[in-house]
């Protein structure tokens, strides 16, 4: 299912989320319009594009547009970076065919600098939002990926299948459908990543709104943001993020959270931190298992 992300379901997807009066379509409320969004001739008309060439887009006939024509379909869709950067990885698949990616690893420095971060939870994802390491308060904080088999050490598998994500967060939906646009984003550039597909394919059988959503084609990049949460321990906690990604490996993200100083919930992230401490540690094993 995620391998077959492909330009055209991206191009109908845009053209039909884009209203026609936003784009200066003059019938765009009338009532012989019969399509969501904009028709395939005004979508090539804007574009300065011809009706057969934007066809050919849509149908996957034509697989290697140039760079002015995907930027003059991204004003017309009104994308943002992250979209932009999603429609040229789709435009230009076979760049990043080159079969199964190969293992991600966490360099011990950076284990070793999460670790010591003992007032502000810290985690690293990787590919298909895998969580290839994390210390101790990000586990008391979401969950304790330690404790999980390897394949199930996954942000989004969580965030969809563990009843605890959707208490965790308060504004679950938001969270939720951005971390689907964040795998979307991913699929892009790794089109046959065979682990993704078998990821995708267990979500949208298991979760009805995942499905939705990756139907959406909607992308997200995760760079900062504001989460809502509730601890079962010592309730409520509005926390920042910082998404940094890691030199190296443009597929590795260090996301550090942190409360405001003087809030309550800086207060009850200080709890959290007690508490978590007090906890039992079942040999506190690394996430440090090879995985690709």
């Amino acid at each position: 299912m995620a391998g077959r992300t492909d330009l055209g379901d991206f191009l109908r997807a845009c053209r039909a989320a884009t209203s026609p009066s936003a784009v200066g379509v003059a019938d765009g409320t009338g009532a012989g319009r019969r399509v969501r969004g904009l028709r395939r001739e005004e979508v090539a008309r804007l574009a300065g594009v011809s009706v057969d060439y934007y066809t050919r887009l849509e149908q996957g006939r034509h697989a290697s547009p140039s760079e002015a024509v995907l930027d003059a379909l991204a004003r017309v869709f009104g994308l943002d970076a992250a979209a932009r950067a999603h429609l040229s990885d789709l435009a230009r698949p076979a760049r990043h065919r080159a079969g199964e990616p190969p293992a991600q690893r966490v360099r011990p420095a950076m284990q070793q600098m999460i670790a010591s971060m003992v007032d502000h939870p810290a985690l690293i994802i990787g590919r298909r939002t895998d969580v290839l390491a994390s210390n101790t308060l990000a586990r008391a904080l979401l969950t304790d990926w330690t404790q999980l088999p390897p394949r199930h050490r996954n942000y989004t598998r969580w965030i969809f299948l563990d009843p605890a994500a959707r208490a965790a967060f308060r504004d679950w939906p938001t969270v939720a459908a951005e971390v689907v646009g964040t795998l979307r984003r991913y699929a892009g550039r790794h089109p046959d990543d065979p682990r993704l597909t078998e990821l995708v394919d267990e979500l949208a059988v298991q979760s009805p709104q995942f499905r939705t959503w990756w139907n959406g084609h909607q992308v997200h990049e995760r760079t900062h943001g504001t989460k809502h949460m509730a601890h079962p321990a010592v309730g409520p906690i509005t926390i920042r993020y910082e998404a940094l990604t890691l030199p190296g490996d443009e597929d590795q993200t260090l996301f550090i959270y942190t409360a405001d100083p003087g809030s309550p919930s800086h207060d009850n992230l200080r709890l959290l931190a007690l508490w978590a401490a007090q906890q039992p540690h079942p040999g506190d094993r690394s996430l440090q298992t090879r995985r690709s």
